[in-house]
């Protein structure tokens, strides 16, 4: 059997079909009531990016529900707290301003796609209402909205990502284990596991 690449749109809508009337009509440019709803209430979400070169990133965030702020209509801002400061996205943003978000509700099938222009903002006066246990933010990402829709919920039904039975977080090596095999062979193993263990979620904005 031999390979068969798709290297045309025509070839890709062949294969899909077309869509609906209302997939092709649910984008949107300008955030609706039930966006910034679900905004409020979405603790995570997921930032791609990709470099001037199209080297692509995927990064988590995540923060109390809530954390993206609405500054207006079209626009939302999203908080940067301490991290391992690769900041692969933010050069990525620096050189290419396009990025793709989807936002996600624990337990919730549907989830919200912003698709737009991002900046990195130092400092800003919403930066008070980012706060965190007494801490500001590192930076800021500001993204002016070119679209936003909601995308369906057969990817998590598929994966039944939000069935706990079929959880199974021991199916590797923890996280010290798997950084003293794959990221750092030379490092104690002991000195991993402290680092990884319970102090690790106490020094979540320091």
């Amino acid at each position: 059997m031999t390979t068969r690449e798709i290297t045309s749109p025509e070839e890709l809508t062949e294969l899909l079909g077309v869509p609906t009337q209302r997939a092709r009509d649910k984008e949107r440019t300008v955030l609706h009531q039930r966006d910034r709803e679900w905004l409020a209430a979405s603790p995570f979400c997921l930032v791609a990016t990709a470099d001037a070169d199209g080297g692509c990133d995927v990064s988590p965030k995540g923060d109390p529900a809530g954390f993206t702020l609405v500054l207006d209509e079209t626009t939302i801002a999203i908080p940067e707290r301490p991290g391992n400061r690769r900041a692969d996205g933010y050069r990525n943003i620096l050189a290419n301003p396009h990025v793709g978000l989807i936002f996600l509700i624990p337990g919730r099938t549907d989830t919200l796609r912003i698709n737009g222009r991002a900046r990195l903002v130092a400092d800003a006066p919403y930066f008070a209402d980012m706060e965190v246990k007494g801490h500001r933010p590192v930076l800021a990402v500001e993204v002016s909205i070119e679209q936003i829709f909601y995308h369906c919920a057969k990817a998590f039904f598929r994966s039944e990502l939000w069935k706990p039975e079929t959880w199974r977080p021991d199916a590797l090596p923890t996280r010290a284990r798997l950084v003293k095999e794959v990221e750092a062979p030379t490092e104690n193993l002991a000195d991993l596991e402290r680092h990884y263990g319970p102090d690790y979620a106490r020094k979540l904005y320091v």
